[in-house]
């Protein structure tokens, strides 16, 4: 568990605009480490640099500065792209394909043969629960059931490495509690898993260690249980409530 999957040393991001201005620094000289086997929590609000830092470390956007490995490689090795998987925030399915039909196309950009395809395929629809409707078309499928077979589709190249963005985001009660077992299912199995959440529940639920992001910048960063009893109190004394107003003017 001491063998870091991803690194990341040192690495800022500034957007510019069109005249190549600098308009926002989005991360700022970010430390990180996620180690083999463990469930990593990249916590922070909106804004904060979770979704941008994820995007570097898949090789989606190029750091303004500093170094990223996964498994110590450079985001943009096959090698290393082949043992992840990755939930976006928005799970975007084509609407007329199956259930079914959407692992197998997965699968099929994963260069699996068939027979392999129809195996995973099928553990992967009971193990989210969707076996009974894997031929209706997604297109009718709930958000809750969406995701799930989002993140069926990131699971079926069996990847050493999940990356989950907001995996939580917009989901029912209900979706959420199978999401997050589901989550802590796999951890058990041994894969590494990082996931990004601006819902401390959620973090305290199933991350093993967690990273508390504020304005790019890294404020904390430990154990759940190093944090303190309420990770949230935790998280409100470092990085505020984010009420950038005050009420009273606001309906003055």
């Amino acid at each position: 568990m001491d063998e870091a999957i991803v690194k990341l040393e040192k690495v800022s991001k500034t957007f510019r605009d069109f005249w190549l201005r600098p308009t926002v620094e989005a991360v700022s000289g970010l430390d990180l480490e996620v180690r083999r086997g463990e469930v990593f929590g990249l916590l922070g609000p909106n804004g904060s640099g979770k979704s941008t830092t994820i995007k570097m470390m898949l090789g989606l956007l190029p750091p303004s500065s500093g170094k990223i490995f996964l498994f110590g490689l450079p985001p943009q090795a096959k090698a290393a792209r082949a043992k992840l998987g990755y939930l976006p925030e928005l799970s975007y399915l084509h609407p007329f394909l199956t259930a079914r039909e959407t692992l197998m196309y997965y699968a099929g950009l994963c260069n699996l043969p068939r027979k392999v395809a129809r195996e995973r395929t099928d553990q992967l629809l009971e193990m989210v629960k969707l076996s009974d409707v894997a031929t209706r078309a997604v297109g009718g499928f709930s958000k809750g059931m969406a995701r799930r077979v989002a993140l069926a589709s990131a699971l079926i190249g069996k990847p050493e490495l999940l990356v989950l963005d907001e995996p939580t985001s917009g989901l029912d009660p209900v979706s959420t509690k199978e999401v997050k077992t589901l989550v802590k299912a796999l951890a058990k199995k041994g894969m590494t898993v990082l996931t990004t959440s601006h819902l401390l529940a959620d973090t305290e639920d199933i991350c093993d260690r967690v990273m508390i992001l504020n304005r790019g910048k890294s404020a904390a960063e430990g154990k759940v249980s190093e944090l303190g009893e309420s990770l949230e109190e935790f998280f409100l004394a470092k990085v505020g409530s984010g009420d950038d107003f005050a009420l009273a003017d606001f309906l003055a």
